[in-house]
Parts: C-alpha cells; sequence; structure tokens
C-alpha cells in the first residue's frame, strides 16, 4: 500500500508570511492536526534557518518544531526532507533523533542529505567544503547514528567524525532504528551512499515517472556493487507543487499563481502531480508502476487547507 505524506508550513518558502505575528505556530499546529485527522502517514518539513530567497520572515527550525508536534499528535510520522548533516554534530544528532523517537512512541523518520544551501552556510558560519567532502561527511555521520541507535558503548573513528563509548540512552522505540532516508540523486557519490547505508531513497524533484526508473537503474548498479538487493531500500518521492482541483479551471488558476516562471506549463504539469483528483490519480499510478511506495507532497495553498482535504478524499482513498 502506498503512502502519503504532506509538508506542512514551516516559513522557509514564506508560507507564514501571512500569520498574525506570534501566531504561526499556531498555524503549523492546525495543518498537521489537520493531516492527521485526515489520515495522512506522515508530516514533513525542511531543515533550513533562513527563507529562500533570504528575508527577516519567519523560518521555524526543523527538530524543536517536530518536538512540539510529537506531543500534539499520535499517530503522525514526522521527517525531515531532508536535514542538513553538516548542521549538527552527527553523534549529538543521534541523540536528538533518539529522544524525538521516545517522546513520539516510534514515530521519527530520519531525512538525511549532504546540505547544499550555502547562503545558510555563510550567514550562520557553518563551513561548506566542497561536494565530495559534505557527501563523505555524510557517511560516517550515517554509520555513527546507526551506531549509537543500535549498540550500548558505540566506538568510531573516522577521517571528519570520532565518537567514543558515546552512551545513547534512551534508544529509539522503532527497532532496529527510525527508518534513515538519503536524499539526493548524484550518481556517482550520494547514490552509493543510500545503496550502502539508507532505508528510503529520495531523488528530489521535479520528476517524471521515467526520471525515476532511469536514478533506479544506476542506484540498483550501486546496491549490487555493495552487495545489497535494491528492494531492500524504499522508493519514496518528493512532489515540490501539489495542485488539485475540482475542475480546469480553478485548477489554471492555480497554475497561474504558483508555477514558476522559468518553467513552462508543460514542464511543470510533467514534473509535479497537477490535476484534477482523476488525472492526479492516473499520474501516482505511474509512479507506483516504477517501484514508488511514498509519496511526500508540497501543497503550496496549503494555509487554505482546501486542498488536503480534497486530496485526502479523492485521491489517498482511492489507494487505501
Amino acid at each position: 500500500m502506498i503512502k502519503f505524506g504532506s509538508f506542512i508550513p514551516q516559513g522557509w518558502l514564506g508560507e507564514l508570511t501571512d500569520c498574525v505575528p506570534g501566531k504561526e505556530f499556531e498555524a503549523i499546529k492546525n495543518v498537521a492536526l489537520q493531516c492527521e485527522a485526515l489520515d495522512y502517514d506522515s508530516v514533513w518539513i525542511y531543515d533550513h534557518f533562513i527563507t529562500s530567497p533570504a528575508s527577516t520572515k519567519p523560518c521555524f527550525e526543523s527538530w524543536t518544531t517536530l518536538s512540539a508536534l510529537a506531543t500534539l499528535t499520535k499517530n503522525l510520522g514526522l521527517g525531515q526532507l531532508v536535514m542538513c548533516n553538516s548542521y549538527r554534530n552527527p553523534a549529538v544528532l543521534a541523540k536528538m533523533g533518539a529522544t524525538l523517537d521516545a517522546i513520539s512512541n516510534g514515530r521519527l523518520n530520519l531525512g538525511i542529505g549532504a546540505g547544499w544551501y550555502k547562503l545558510e552556510y555563510d550567514a550562520y558560519g557553518i563551513p561548506y567544503p566542497k561536494d565530495s567532502v559534505r557527501i563523505a561527511q555524510m557517511r560516517e555521520a550515517l554509520q555513527i547514528i546507526k551506531k549509537m541507535w543500535t549498540e550500548d558503548e558505540p566506538t568510531f573513528h573516522g577521517k571528519y567524525y570520532t565518537i567514543d563509548k558515546a552512551i545513547n540512552c534512551p534508544k529509539p522505540v522503532q527497532k532496529p532504528h527510525p527508518p534513515i532516508l538519503v536524499g539526493g540523486e548524484g550518481k556517482k557519490l550520494t547514490l552509493r551512499v543510500v545503496a550502502e547505508l539508507a532505508d528510503r531513497c529520495n531523488f528530489g524533484g521535479p520528476m517524471t515517472p521515467q526520471r525515476y526508473k532511469e536514478l533506479l537503474a544506476i542506484l540498483d548498479e550501486h546496491c549490487r556493487n555493495v552487495g545489497r538487493r535494491i528492494d531492500q531500500i524504499e522508493k519514496t518521492l518528493i512532489v515540490d507543487y501539489t495542485l488539485i482541483a475540482k475542475n480546469k479551471p480553478v485548477l489554471n488558476e492555480k497554475i497561474r499563481k504558483f508555477k514558476p516562471d522559468n518553467v513552462s506549463e508543460a514542464e511543470f504539469i510533467e514534473g509535479n502531480l497537477v490535476g484534477t483528483p482523476e488525472e492526479i490519480v492516473s499520474r501516482i499510478e505511474e509512479f507506483i508502476d516504477v517501484g514508488v511506495t511514498y509519496i511526500m507532497m508540497r501543497f503550496p495553498d496549503i494555509m487554505k487547507n482546501e486542498s488536503l482535504q480534497l486530496f485526502a478524499d479523492k485521491v489517498i482513498s482511492v489507494f487505501r
């Protein structure tokens, strides 16, 4: 059965701009509670400190936001898509993850990537090494996280990170550990890390079924090289824009409002989930055919809530 998750407003893309100052978390909470009431499987949040483009508008930090939501929800999975490895020491991150999994009674989905938003690195005084180094650092971080989630006195001595009997108690509720999603589509380095250490892959967006299939073929080769089967890795899909409407006039209005200027309408529709409920169901079936079992969507009009409702009523219900 395919699973569905929704991004919640965080502020990174300016979705909290119209909130009454000081009431932003109320809006975040209300959307998360609606997702739970509508039987979405999970909610997801970006891992950013500054809006895009950079501004002084509110942007909520991912871990503290998810921790707050863990106490307000009962069944929703909670995840980052994806967390930037560079922003936190991996041993501290392992401790944070175990704690959140305990607080939520086993609902953490750990999403992680090598990081890319250099403006944010520079603003916060975080070193920004070249791509290959950031990916190597992520690989070591994943090894440390797994050790600290499963071993009593884990030790690791790598090129970038070291731990020495780093006791981590309580351990995560989920066994052997919370699912680890690695985000990225770098064909030589990132997908090799996915093959070696991830429970889930996520290639980023925009995405078509054909392109997804091509990336899976590359991942499959890496899996064979590290002695692993690709069917041991869950295939997930991030959708940057999910625009759903009951009829074409309303849909066309949404496309005009939310389509980025640098892409054509055809490209926009092809790389996202844009359409009537019936059209979106058909598109999802194409992704299911290439192996996708988990879809995480961003509704750019989520603050109005009707899209969440319509998607649950007319799309999620088809696959349940």
